[in-house]
């Protein structure tokens, strides 16, 4: 007998959301390992509050509903609340009821910036970290350290004087027509009224030069997570000065560890630095020929590359790739739609969480 296409609606719904979302579906391992993480950041969130007044979206579902927007490639705030209207397993996973009105995406983006100006993105990736089942995973000795560009969200014709001598738009409109046509452009005279921070910047030769930011991670080398990250305007020793910065951070001195990195760390005072620190530099040799047709000296010398670990590092240090892979085409941060080093340093942070716990289910479950 052929089905009916009517709808019949429904005063009452008796079914609990905890049991439309099924036993092994990969975000209840997920929301476990969050709900850990955010029991531990309670202190840090009652100090963002005040005691009086309205009360506010719960820090917790805030950060929640921005590991879904990650987790899931959604492009806008707005976007993210026309989702959780209709969406019940992102209204579980948030911690909404099927009858909890969805906020408005403005008072969310509201709330969502408190958290991103208060450092909450580097504690919670620690403190996902931290977690004994997920520490078991990490290496203690061996890490990998790379760079990548974050295209910032301003226009290149933002990019004017400082002085003001190239006010004049030339044309009508907000956005009129410019010529950069024999302009000497720079970042000493230039600066983006969009978003000042940003700088002008191109990592290799035959690119071009975008107002962007740098994005550094640390990762270590036994299962490929990131363990630390930061944000820098993008400068030619931004990479060198952050990885040292990361170091410091993610481990104490003293400790003998690895750190793999590409050719553009072959520099003999970043090496210098690394030894200083008891780290021993897995750094591969940046061996190109000068315009002489002479090649260039390396700072990595036989202490480093006499041992079979140099070479399991240079294998493994290129996985750092696959995370800058995932946030930039998965989590959105290939042109990132925030302006400004801090805030663009959190959501970059919380992506590289949100990595993280995407992969933990499976390894986790393989510990097991």
């Amino acid at each position: 007998m052929r089905g009916s296409d009517e709808r019949s609606g429904s005063l009452f719904s008796y079914v609990d959301l905890e049991a439309r979302v099924r036993p092994d579906h990969a975000l209840r391992k997920i929301r476990e390992i969050v709900n850990a993480a955010l029991d531990d950041l309670s202190k840090a969130f009652a100090g963002l509050y005040t005691d009086f007044g309205r009360p506010s979206i719960a820090p917790e579902r805030l950060l929640r509903a921005m590991l879904l927007q990650a987790f899931y490639g959604i492009r806008s705030e707005r976007q993210l609340m026309e989702r959780l209207e209709f969406d019940l397993l992102f209204r579980w996973f948030v911690g909404l009821g099927v009858d909890d009105p969805v906020w408005d995406h403005s008072t969310f983006s509201k709330n969502r910036d408190r958290l991103l100006e208060g450092e909450i993105a580097a504690k919670f990736l620690s403190a996902v970290m931290a977690q004994p089942k997920v520490k078991r995973l990490l290496s203690s000795d061996h890490f990998s350290v790379d760079g990548t560009l974050i295209e910032a969200w301003a226009s290149i014709k933002s990019f004017r004087r400082r002085d003001g001598g190239d006010n004049d738009s030339g044309g009508p409109g907000r956005n009129a027509e410019r010529s950069f046509h024999k302009e000497k452009r720079s970042n000493k005279t230039h600066q983006s009224t969009t978003d000042p921070e940003a700088r002008l910047y191109k990592k290799g030769d035959g690119q071009p030069a975008k107002l962007c930011y740098m994005g550094h991670a640390l990762m270590e080398n036994r299962h490929g997570l990131a363990v630390g990250g930061i944000v820098s305007q993008a400068t030619g020793t931004a990479e060198r000065e952050t990885a040292l910065a990361l170091i410091d951070n993610c481990h104490p001195r003293g400790r003998r560890v690895t750190l793999g990195a590409d050719k553009a760390y072959d520099v003999t005072q970043f090496v210098h630095d690394l030894r200083e620190r008891s780290v021993t530099p897995h750094i591969a040799i940046d061996g190109h020929l000068s315009k002489t047709g002479v090649p260039r000296k390396t700072a990595v010398d036989a202490r480093s590359t006499r041992h079979a670990g140099y070479e399991i590092s240079q294998r493994c240090r290129k996985r750092i790739e696959e995370v800058f892979g995932w946030i930039k085409s998965s989590a959105g941060l290939a042109k990132v739609k925030l302006r400004g080093r801090e805030r663009v340093d959190a959501v970059f942070t919380l992506a590289l969480a949100a990595y993280n716990l995407i992969r933990l289910p499976k390894l986790l479950a393989v510990q097991l």
